[in-house]
């Protein structure tokens, strides 16, 4: 063996001889069941991550405690299965598409959506096997011949199938609903995607004259909403407003006369207790103008710009129409006064940008039938969430869910299997490219009139916004010539939430009968109930059987002391580089090592450079070893002359226990405990005492080459390069180590371990 371990030197050569050796490859539903006694299964779908992003700190955590859990189980035989994939993510992979366009000097609206759509598939293709050779390069088991993308077709016509499925069993709608919108994505998005960042602001004290004389005065922090307004709402329980409910007020800045309402939503100590309803663009408003029947007027529209309903204030962005409605209120008299304020703000997930509630017909999958079956699941034990109470938050969501949202303006997705009859819906929207490239607006029938053709209009068309009431057609083809498709696509995490399904649907033969219900779900807990919770709604509606049996959430990695990773404090840690610098082994043991479920931990670099010491630590006493003992015969590890010595039997007895320690934390989902485990026995027992006593002559060689041996097949999961190189130095003739049986507690020699 070489003097000191180089991980330059082995880990791309071990990663070959894997991949040939076709180790990772599970074991089909026939081949499973035609051993004796029958296999049990053990099944991890992976996360998967977007298919054009380079990996970052997040993404190794989640490689690393599953390919743990994989090796492992592997290693004791089950029939196991990590089934990878990557993720198309719709918006997500479009707003950096449209980012390297802006560049350019273009936009996603200079294309039609079939070209947009092949220049983001192109896109995507072109660093498609990134992350897939990144993952390898971490040490990833996973059964490649089994790869899965959310847009495969066979993984598309699922997700179409379960969406007819669920309008048959009327579990879809389309509605006009309040949805958050970003104006600079250009799509709505779910509540479960809405970041709420505290934002410095000013509420403004605004003077409603009431009809009879006298006013009220309006505290809001959106002023320029108020050509929305349709009513003031006071507290019922409110003394000072109780005589003005019921009498009309004068809507500043238009003609209109507006009502005061009595609302319990009001809060009496918010502003001066009286607040403006503006139902198409707040979220309560718009609940309290259902209870109320009050009337939705869109005063913004959805490139972020105020309608024609502002009169003079039409075409502006919204930060410029507030600074001008408040400076023609004060000088109508109408400010009160204004006062800083400091509240949450909705943002965007993808682009931090201030989300705006807007109006706007969209699909709806209804949720409460579907979270009953998911909470009982939880309720009875059949998925276990581990995680520092997570479970309590998913119960919560569950329990108060809404429906869901599935729609979003996007191209880079499953397109809507939703047609509209043009005969049928002549007044609807339509945005399209011409046959000169220009962008053109307005109502399909006057479309048609100025001789645009409805295949002119159908090849170019980008937008397509049917009046609420459109007549519409759910069908996976064209049903006639007349018809135009829907041009939202599914929201990512639909056909994601199927990913535990589609999966194993659309691989091998038997695959979900097998394999499923998963074992283990593994993520960060940032996505709970963005991505598991929706797995668990749509897997138990698609086959009556929860998803997955145990929930492992890890959290976030922070810095080393302890800060959220951030580009502007200059803390992120690019683990590829630290492979490079340190190998994957270190990186790996350095990320689990005394972790749990649900909890940050912190990762720097020094914590990896401490990791690399083990796996020196771990080639040094392989060194020792394979210097004090002499060749093992094919068929065994003992020299048969060596010598038992005293100190061999409390060695094996030892031994035994660390394996039963070990193996029982990781059957029991510890994994940060038993990667603690394995460190400490290892390099405090086996090397500082067990080598010491063997140097003394209280322990044989024999003994220590056996103890070797075991701790190789410990160590493995958690740092496979190292020790699959030390395997074929001292053990030359037994194989690789990845398909070695895990020890077992009463024998622990290393030809029967």
């Amino acid at each position: 063996m070489e003097k000191t371990f180089d991980h330059k030197q082995y880990e791309e050569k071990i990663i070959s001889a894997w991949e040939k050796s076709g180790v990772f490859a599970a074991p089909t539903y026939a081949e499973a069941m035609a051993g004796k006694p029958t296999k049990k299964p053990f099944c991890i779908i992976m996360p998967p991550p977007n298919a054009s992003d380079p990996l970052h700190v997040g993404h190794t955590m989640f490689v690393t405690i599953e390919d743990i859990l994989i090796r492992y189980h592997r290693m004791k035989g089950d029939a196991t299965l990590w089934l990878p994939g990557t993720d198309h993510a719709g918006i997500e992979t479009q707003f950096v598409f449209e980012k390297k366009l802006a560049k350019q000097g273009k936009s996603r609206y200079d294309f039609d959506r079939k070209t947009l759509y092949q220049m983001i598939s192109d896109y995507v293709a072109e660093f498609s096997e990134v992350s897939v050779q990144q993952m390898k390069r971490l040490g990833a088991s996973a059964d490649w011949s089994r790869f899965k993308f959310t847009l495969d077709d066979d993984v598309v016509a699922f997700v179409l199938n379960t969406f007819e499925k669920l309008f048959k069993d009327g579990l879809v709608y389309r509605g006009e609903r309040l949805v958050n919108y970003c104006v600079k994505c250009g799509t709505s998005y779910s509540e479960l995607e809405v970041e709420y960042e505290e934002k410095n602001g000013k509420l403004y004290y605004i003077k409603y004259p009431l009809a009879d004389g006298g006013e009220v005065i309006v505290a809001t922090t959106r002023p320029e909403t108020m050509f929305g307004d349709t009513a003031v709402a006071v507290n019922q329980e409110d003394n000072r407003y109780k005589k003005m409910v019921g009498k009309m007020v004068r809507l500043p800045l238009t003609d209109r006369m507006i009502p005061i309402i009595a609302d319990v939503m009001v809060e009496k100590e918010f502003g001066t207790g009286a607040v403006k309803i503006t139902p198409a663009h707040d979220m309560n408003d718009y609940e309290t103008g259902k209870s109320h029947s009050l009337p939705l007027i869109q005063v913004i529209d959805f490139s972020g710009r105020m309608t024609e309903a502002t009169g003079e204030f039409a075409g502006m962005k919204v930060e410029s129409a507030r600074a001008a409605v408040i400076e023609r209120l004060g000088t109508m008299g109408l400010i009160d006064h204004i006062k800083e304020y400091t509240h949450n703000v909705g943002t965007c997930y993808r682009c931090h940008s201030v989300i705006e509630p807007l109006p706007l017909a969209q699909f709806f999958v209804k949720t409460k039938l579907l979270a009953e079956k998911a909470l009982k699941a939880l309720e009875k034990g059949e998925t276990v969430v581990l995680g520092a109470g997570r479970d309590k938050i998913l119960i919560n969501w569950l329990t108060n869910i809404k429906d869901w949202n599935i729609s979003r303006q996007i191209v880079w997705g499953i397109r809507m299997p939703i047609w509209y009859d043009c005969e049928k819906n002549p007044e609807m929207e339509v945005g399209f490219l011409n046959q000169t490239g220009e962008f053109v607006k307005g109502k399909l029938s006057e479309m048609l009139k100025l001789g645009h053709t409805l295949t002119e209009i159908e090849v170019g068309l980008q937008t397509l916004r049917p009046a609420m009431e459109a007549e519409f057609v759910v069908s996976k083809t064209k049903p006639g010539e007349n018809f135009l498709q829907e041009t939202d696509t599914f929201d990512t995490w639909f056909s994601s939430g199927q990913w535990s399904v589609v999966t194993l649907v659309t691989n091998r033969p038997g695959d979900l009968e097998f394999y499923y219900p998963t074992t283990v779900i593994e993520s960060g807990y940032d996505i709970l109930t963005i991505w598991i919770m929706r797995m668990m709604l749509l897997s138990i509606y698609l086959t009556g059987k929860t998803p997955f049996k145990w929930v492992y959430l890890h959290g976030l990695i922070r810095d080393e002391q302890g800060r959220k990773m951030s580009k502007s404090i200059g803390n992120v840690v690019n683990p590829l580089d630290l492979v490079e610098k340190y190998g994957a082994d270190a990186l790996r043991m350095a990320l689990v090592m005394s972790t749990t479920p649900g909890n940050d931990s912190n990762v720097g670099e020094s914590k990896v450079r401490g990791m690399r010491n083990l796996a020196n630590k771990i080639w040094n006493a392989a060194r020792y070893v394979a210097n004090t003992t002499s060749e093992e015969s094919s068929t065994s590890f003992r020299p048969p002359s060596e010598e038992i010595f005293a100190g061999d039997d409390q060695f094996k007895e030892k031994l035994g226990l660390v394996i039963e320690d070990v193996s029982r934390q990781l059957d029991d989902l510890k994994i940060g405990l038993a990667a603690e485990t394995i460190y400490n026995e290892f390099w405090h027992w086996y090397c500082d005492a067990a080598i010491e006593a063997n140097k003394k002559g209280d322990i044989s060689s024999r003994a220590l080459k056996d103890g070797l041996a075991v701790f190789l097949k410990l160590l493995h999961p958690f740092v496979p390069f190292v020790t699959e190189a030390i395997w074929a130095e001292v053990f030359p003739n037994e194989g690789l180590l990845t398909a070695a049986s895990w020890p077992s507690f009463a024998k622990t020699s290393a030809g029967q371990a």
